[in-house]
């Protein structure tokens, strides 16, 4: 296996975000693409990550090969890769990861492959009424406008607008989204459908706006939330968020 980026903030950003999530995570890396898929410690975020073999200059793999690998130590050498470095990834010799970065100068990093005791994880199969595609910024700066109330976000959509609510002891915070150029927005029946999410970990997946300038959102009521951020060919990095289901 032999792996080589032109491009190093496509895994390099992608590992910034997941980390936060997720600590250790098994890369499975087939002909077609370096994928991941991952539950974060407490059971409340999945992530799901795919690096198309169409986004790297050089990618040889004869055979799926699955690499396990602790996140904050790959994300600690890939800070260090410079945006017009060429990033080369390799299988090396006493099971570990070679990690190559080649600029003015080159520098190399042995990372050693992990055992992983749990289960392959299985992403689940979801029906979503509710599709939204908006800008990520729109999504990432109204996450910012709610935490500053409140510890959970309330997404709500209908036919030609989405909104996201929060409320805290005495502040309230109310963002309003209209179908138009940026957004579109498409919803199945007549009437309102809304849900509950927490803002922590919504923050945590915002970064992912640097991936992508778009962001599709997909929920339902009381229901798992769907956001995902892709670019044509590279890559696609999308999350699955459980719902706070208030007690009445």
């Amino acid at each position: 296996m032999r792996l080589t980026l032109a491009e190093p903030k496509y895994l390099k950003d992608s590992i910034s975000i997941i980390s936060d999530l997720v600590n250790e995570a098994r890369f499975k890396v087939t002909p077609e693409a370096m994928e991941l898929v991952a539950m974060d410690p407490a059971n409340v975020a999945m992530v799901i990550f795919k690096l198309l073999g169409s986004a790297f200059t050089e990618y040889d793999v004869k055979d799926p090969v699955e690499i396990a690998i602790n996140l904050s130590n790959l994300k600690q050498i890939l800070r260090r890769a410079s945006p017009n470095d060429m990033l080369t990834l390799e299988l090396g010799p006493e099971n570990k990861l070679k990690v190559e970065l080649k600029g003015n100068t080159k520098r190399t990093f042995n990372l050693p492959i992990i055992e992983l005791e749990e289960k392959e994880q299985k992403i689940p199969d979801l029906k979503f009424p509710v599709t939204i595609t908006t800008s990520s910024t729109i999504l990432s700066e109204s996450i910012e406008d709610v935490d500053i109330v409140a510890e959970s976000v309330t997404f709500m959509a209908d036919k030609d607008k989405f909104s996201i609510n929060a409320e805290g002891d005495l502040s309230q915070a109310n963002i309003e989204v209209k179908a138009g150029d940026n957004t579109k927005i498409k919803v199945e029946g007549d009437e309102k459908i809304k849900s509950k999410y927490s803002i922590e970990y919504l923050k945590k997946m915002m970064g992912a706006s640097k991936l992508s300038d778009e962001v599709s959102i997909n929920f339902n009521k009381d229901y798992p939330l769907k956001l995902e951020y892709k670019k044509i060919d590279k890559l696609m990095l999308s999350f699955i968020l459980a719902p706070r289901v208030e007690n009445e």
